[in-house]
């Protein structure tokens, strides 16, 4: 009798135990002035608190959540204008983030910023990063602002474009106490309606990398460049970077700061108006200022197969795919996330080169390729207001290769999601644990959109994890625009009947 009790309690033990390293999700209070049309986005974790930016009623608050996801603090930040906001950008640390925000008055446009702690209260005054003289009035964004990856640099720039054939771009370095490294002006030749400038990265000693690439009539890529600036230079070094024989697709750069490289990719085509037909991959070494890979990788018939949709053949299979993200390995090799993202409308077939969207090139701007993810939450009110547009995120293929670029495996996730209304509930979100990767996605289940994980191992091996503990069907998850906030927690935002909520996923 003795014995079978120790094991009842042994068995509870391991129930109890199992049960607390189960992923669970922690949702927010609604709050009855987040509607629906809110701008916000998740910051991340300071001082222990997940901090939500959000735009409402035409104030701008900084919302405090505790472990619980109790709202412990809602501060408004008083010194932004809203009627005269452009853009606003966070960075967050430990124990502060900035927001470096824009806006304009009459015609300068003034890129200011402020320290905010992890109570959401101001904790400095506000700080003047720069300002420009336009000879225009209305909302335009100017600046840009990006940070390094282990955040100990933080880069401002802009491109003055009055001179449609020589471009200038100012660029600020700041260190992470926003204290003004080096400011340059660098004078870019331009092709009028075919050169466009992209793909702005600062690694961690400070050095800038960018694209600029020549399209044929708004669509393949003819030619591309890298343009190296080293931190302290005030010269840039150009880098052909793309053979004649092929033409690319969206470019993509990565930062690969251990081996001091940078990785640039792109879907590949062999003739204008084809079809994709693989990858391309271009790695520059800072070092020895040379490359150190360039290589085409074809798609197989096999991946093929298992990657295309219902009612795709196999030889159009990847012609809906969009990169989404490039992961790089210590080793020098990269694992490289694809997703099917497509739109269509009513009496119009999908087509790459005409996407939904809107005018797929802009001249300049971070973020400016054609790619449906470059939309941000804070202007979804922009792209979201089409009738009769039918929003389609299918199948995710991951691929892996080694630093010589051969292709070492792949896989799917296989998956089937649209939408009426907007994109904001399809597509999905990585979440990056160290020992393995999760892929977190909205699925159709019985007329409710359920929130599931799928987890990537090392080797490539795929998983679907049971579904996560306190999983509640009114809650409608909008993952695309979560964020990865700790080493084993998200920050997701969830539709609410008519209002915004937030939910804390964590991952055991």
């Amino acid at each position: 009798m003795k014995q079978s009790r120790y094991f009842l309690l042994f068995a509870i033990l391991c129930f109890s135990s199992l049960t607390a390293l189960a992923q669970k999700i922690v949702y927010s209070e609604v709050d009855d002035d987040d509607s629906r049309r809110m701008r916000f986005e998740v910051i991340g974790k300071v001082s222990g608190n997940f901090l939500v930016y959000k735009n409402t009623r035409n104030k701008n608050y900084i919302s405090v959540f505790n472990n619980e996801m109790e709202q412990i603090a809602k501060e408004e930040q008083e010194y932004i204008d809203n009627d005269r906001l452009i853009n606003i950008d966070f960075f967050p640390y430990n124990d502060f983030t900035y927001l470096i925000y824009q806006y304009q008055k009459k015609k300068v446009v003034y890129c200011d910023a402020v320290k905010v702690d992890g109570n959401g209260k101001r904790i400095s005054e506000v700080i003047s990063l720069d300002t420009s003289h336009i000879g225009f009035a209305g909302n335009n964004k100017i600046y840009t602002a990006i940070t390094s990856e282990d955040k100990s640099k933080l880069m401002l720039f802009k491109i003055n474009t009055k001179n449609k054939e020589r471009y200038i771009v100012t660029t600020m370095l700041f260190d992470n106490s926003l204290t003004l490294q080096k400011r340059s002006g660098l004078l870019m030749n331009m092709e009028e309606n075919k050169d466009y400038l992209d793909q702005f990265n600062v690694d961690n000693e400070g050095d800038l990398i960018f694209t600029k690439a020549t399209r044929n009539n708004n669509e393949t890529i003819l030619n591309t460049s890298l343009f190296f600036k080293a931190a302290q230079s005030d010269s840039l070094i150009a880098i052909a970077a793309q053979p004649e024989k092929i033409l690319l697709d969206e470019l993509h750069i990565k930062v690969d700061n251990i081996n001091k490289r940078y990785f640039l990719t792109s879907f590949y085509y062999a003739k204008k108006r084809g079809d994709i037909e693989g990858f391309y991959f271009y790695v520059w070494d800072k070092g020895t200022k040379q490359p150190v890979l360039q290589n085409s990788v074809t798609l197989s018939e096999e991946l093929r197969k298992e990657a295309k949709g219902s009612g795709t053949n196999v030889k159009t299979a990847f012609n809906d795919y969009f990169i989404r993200n490039v992961i790089i390995k210590r080793d020098g090799g990269f694992v490289i996330n694809t997703e099917s993202y497509y739109s269509t409308s009513r009496g119009n077939q999908w087509n790459r080169f005409n996407y939904l969207y809107g005018m797929p090139y802009p001249r300049y701007d971070y973020y400016s390729s054609y790619s449906p993810y470059y939309n941000s939450w804070y202007y979804r009110d922009r792209f979201n207001n089409r009738s009769n547009v039918r929003y389609n995120a299918d199948n995710i293929t991951i691929l892996s290769f080694d630093k010589g670029g051969k292709l070492e495996w792949n896989n799917v996730i296989h998956k089937e999601q649209f939408d009426d209304e907007s994109e904001d509930r399809i597509s999905y979100q990585t979440v990056n644990t160290g020992g393995q990767i999760h892929y977190v996605f909205n699925i159709d289940e019985k007329r409710a959109l359920l929130l599931n994980d799928f987890t990537l191992s090392p080797d490539g091996q795929i998983v679907r994890n049971p579904t996560l503990k306190n999983l509640d069907r009114g809650y409608e998850f909008m993952p695309k625009y979560g964020k990865q906030v700790s080493s084993y927690q998200m920050v997701v935002p969830c539709f609410y009947r008519n209002n915004i909520c937030f939910a804390k996923v964590e991952f055991n």
